[in-house]
This record gives C-alpha cells, structure tokens and sequence, in this order.
C-alpha cells in the first residue's frame, strides 16, 4: 500500500508542472475557441475546394455528385452567421502566431463583410455549375479562387 502511494504522489509530483503549462496556455489566450473554430472551418471550406480544383485541374476525374457534394457544403458554411467567431483582439498582432488574422479584420469590418459577402456570391455560382459538368465547375472555379485570393491577401497574414 505505501508503495502505491509513493507512486501515485510521484506521479502527481511530476504531473502538475505539465497540467499548469497546458492549462496557463489555454487561459493565455481567451479567444483560443474562437480561433481554432475559424480555423476548423476554413479547414473545411479548403478540403471542398481541393476536390473541386482537383476536378477542375483534371487531377481527379470529373464527378457531378461529389462537386456537387463540394459545392453544397462551402454553401453551407457560407450560410453560416459567423460573427461570433471575430471577437476584437482575437488577431495575429494581440495573440502571434495562434492566428493568421490581420488587424485590417477589425480597423474595417465593413470591407471584410463585402469579402464574405463576395465570396458566398462565388459559392452560390458554383453551387449552380458543379453537377453541370466539367466545363462549367471549371468556368465557376475562377470566381471562387479570386474571391477565396482577394479576402486572404487583405485579411490573412501570408505564409512568407
């Protein structure tokens, strides 16, 4: 029995160094939900416009049903009142590297809603085109990968 709890309290001893690090990292940065929501959306919204790009290049074989499938989920996404995702202060000059968000988000928020705005405009269009067959999701890939181009050069700290 003492060796039990000579191990459990070692155990709990070394432990607590590890827990307090990972919970003082969660509760630095109170917009730690908000973020990786954003991100885990964005993750969705990349993995549909790969499988329509991939069509659209002619790296995967064209299919109506799965550009179509593409197609209606960044519908959905876009449909999706996400306000609550952009609290002030929740950019890459408050929190480094936990974000890719510009500040430019909140100086003018009006301008980042027209580029949402623009880019659900993009998803409608090639809702409409991705079953209609190749040639169309083609033709409807250049407004999505300009509006998708536009809001990151002007909201989204670049890779360099």
């Amino acid at each position: 029995m003492k060796k039990l709890i000579v191990i459990l309290t070692a155990g709990a001893t070394l432990a607590l160094p590890v827990a307090t690090a990972v919970y003082s990292a969660a509760h630095s940065n109170p917009f730690s939900a908000h973020i990786a929501a954003r991100q885990g959306q964005m993750n969705i919204q990349s993995f549909n416009i790969g499988v329509l790009g991939g069509m659209a290049r002619g790296n995967t074989e064209y299919d109506a049903d799965a550009a179509q499938t593409a197609a209606d989920n960044l519908a959905a996404l876009a449909m999706m009142d996400g306000r609550a995702l952009w609290p002030e202060g929740s950019d890459n000059a408050a929190l480094g590297d936990a974000t890719r968000a510009l500040p430019a988000i909140w100086e003018d928020m009006g301008a980042f809603g027209a580029e949402w705005q623009a880019y659900g405009e993009a998803v409608s269009g090639m809702q409409d085109a991705a079953g209609g067959g190749l040639e169309a999701l083609q033709a409807a890939m250049g407004p999505l990968g300009s509006s998708c181009g536009s809001c990151h050069e002007d909201f989204r700290q670049s890779n360099n």
